[in-house]
């Protein structure tokens, strides 16, 4: 059994990395992540990872492994209310997102697909709300100037300098970094994948 994880993400790889589980190949997917029209956050990060996940399970380096490939791809998407917020790509986005979470409370949709041998999909989203404090210029200036946003949705990353700016969380930490542990690794067993074996044949992590 050979497990491929659909993402470029070192965030991702170490969120499954720390659950014990080390995929067989990185095998990024590009999808066009432009939100249909009246798409709600949601449902914007469902398609986006089965889109990610189909997209994967064609590619040449996957189909050589052969029909008992685990394909796991996810896609997060921070909302606010039924407004998307972007991936910041530049300082002027994640001033944007900043200033409308500043605040405030939004959600976080993190969704995760599996496709199994014999083509069996699987898929759990995850919600997350999140409050922010509301920001000060300087807050907002000094994580601009630091550049975690870059890339990031909503403009923040909550696994670096951002977390300090969050009051309290309801939901899952790690589905808000990228990659919902708990219910990866549900799926991932109830499709068959030895993830506890794993466990016994990985290296310790030391902690």
């Amino acid at each position: 059994m050979k497990l491929v994880l659909a993402s470029a993400s070192p965030r991702r790889l170490q969120l499954l990395e720390r659950a014990g589980i080390r995929p067989d190949l990185l095998n990024p997917s590009d999808v066009d992540e432009t939100p249909h029209k009246r798409e709600t956050p949601r449902a914007l990060s469902i398609r986006l990872a089965r889109a990610k996940v189909d997209r994967a399970r064609e590619m040449p380096l996957v189909q050589a492994l052969g029909p008992n490939a685990f394909v796991l791809a996810a896609d997060t998407v921070v909302g606010l209310g039924r407004r998307i917020l972007p991936k910041a790509e530049t300082e002027d986005e994640a001033r944007d997102c900043l200033s409308l979470l500043s605040g405030r409370s939004h959600w976080v949709y993190s969704t995760v697909c599996l496709i199994a041998p014999g083509n069996r999909v699987s898929r759990r989203c995850v919600e997350t709300k999140v409050r922010f404090k509301r920001l000060s210029r300087e807050d907002v200036d000094s994580y601009i100037a630091c550049g975690e946003w870059r890339g990031k949705a909503g403009g923040y990353a909550i696994q670096g300098r951002a977390e300090a700016f969050v009051r309290w969380l309801s939901g899952s930490h790690s589905a808000v970094v990228g990659l919902p542990l708990y219910e990866t690794v549900h799926l991932l067993e109830g499709a068959g994948y030895p993830v506890f074996h794993s466990w016994m044949t990985a290296p310790n992590s030391g902690l």
